[in-house]
């Protein structure tokens, strides 16, 4: 038991003895251990996962000769009582975990004025930096019509359902969610109006087991609509990363984007400019393609509007690797960490990622004693 204490349910990345997944343990006189593992449903996916990683547990222990194990499947009460623990033994009700005041998780909505700005490999690689920095991280693919979290992840599974929690795909070490896990085979399109896409962002926050994250990743939607406005009710503490262009005109667009948190009375943890810059491949200067300056250029006018400074947090350079990563599934952060563009994202991860340790705002459950 205690080398089987050693493996992950690879979902829910918790201890298969903690979450009553060791059915029973059988061993032989000649060595032969056999072992029956519950699944949380029939036909999961990663179960070739956990049989590999029990045999190996296992067979490192002296005097085991083989190991066998057989896959069963949890009953309808055992993953009730699986769900009741997973939430912390406060039974079934759905409440979004980050919106609480307690919550430790640092909230990033990754928004932009308009499309084609690389806001989504922004997002996927600075995921995939802080993961390799070894801190615990989600992404949301908020973007319902325009999702390509998945692709650019690399994940390809859908997620598995336990009562009515959702297991998310872990790509990287990092937990994701997005709408185009649950559509039909093919490329069809998503067709919702407003109320819908609040839902499937309302779900996607309290149905999803999310686990204990450091960071969570949001990628927004382009502009100011349904889902921005959601997030900022739902989830009121989330930052606002704002991502543009050097150009003036995609700079304009991004600081509507960003002025939505004085209406929201959210932070806005800063400006990432994308794109500042293509390194020439004959020699070291730097070739504007799509001119200068935009990136302060935001960070400047809201810094004006909320009477806060929202500092410009980098410049990424155009990368063709970045793109490449992004269709094959791979990041460039992990691909190739040394890369200017990954070099620069991986910086601006490790100062977005570094945990307060501050009590300010938290709630303490203490009270003074009599004496």
């Amino acid at each position: 038991m205690a080398a089987l204490a050693t493996v992950n349910d690879p979902e829910i990345r918790r201890p298969i003895t903690e979450l009553g997944m060791v059915k029973n343990v059988d061993i032989s006189p000649d060595g032969v251990v056999r072992v029956g593992v519950l699944l949380t449903v029939a036909g999961c996916p990663l179960k070739d996962t956990i049989t590999r990683d029990v045999t190996g547990a296992v067979s490192r222990i002296d005097g085991v000769s083989r190991v066998h194990v057989d896959m069963d499947v949890m009953s309808a009460e055992q993953r009730k009582e699986l769900q009741t623990k997973l939430r912390g033994d406060r039974g079934p009700e759905k409440e979004i975990p980050f919106a609480k005041p307690g919550s430790l998780t640092r909230v990033f909505a990754v928004a932009s004025g308009k499309g084609g700005v690389g806001k989504s490999s922004v997002t996927v690689n600075l995921a995939a930096a802080m993961a390799s920095q070894g801190l615990k991280v989600g992404v949301v693919d908020a973007d319902i019509y325009g999702h390509s979290v998945p692709r650019m992840l690399g994940v390809s599974e859908r997620p598995t359902k336990v009562e009515d929690m959702i297991m998310p795909p872990v790509a990287h070490d990092i937990k994701v969610i997005s709408v185009g896990m649950f559509k039909p085979e093919g490329n069809t399109p998503v067709v919702w109006r407003g109320p819908m896409l609040d839902r499937a962002l309302y779900q996607f926050l309290t149905d999803v087991y999310w686990g204990d994250l450091d960071v969570l990743l949001m990628d927004l939607p382009p502009g100011t609509g349904d889902i921005a406005i959601s997030v900022a009710q739902r989830m009121p503490t989330a930052e606002i990363l704002v991502v543009t262009t050097p150009q003036q005109a995609a700079a304009e667009v991004a600081e509507r984007a960003g002025s939505i948190a004085a209406q929201t009375h959210q932070q806005i943890a800063g400006v990432i400019e994308n794109m500042a810059w293509l390194p020439c491949p004959h020699c070291d200067e730097r070739i504007s393609v799509f001119g200068e300056g935009g990136g302060q250029t935001v960070a400047d006018a809201l810094t004006r509007t909320l009477g806060a400074r929202v500092p410009l947090l980098g410049q990424v350079p155009i990368d063709m690797r970045l793109r490449e990563g992004g269709d094959e599934g791979k990041p460039l952060v992990l691909t190739d960490p040394d890369a200017p563009a990954a070099a620069e994202l991986r910086r601006i991860a490790a100062g977005l990622g570094k945990k307060s340790t501050s009590l300010k705002g938290l709630k303490l459950d203490i009270s003074p004693v009599k004496h």
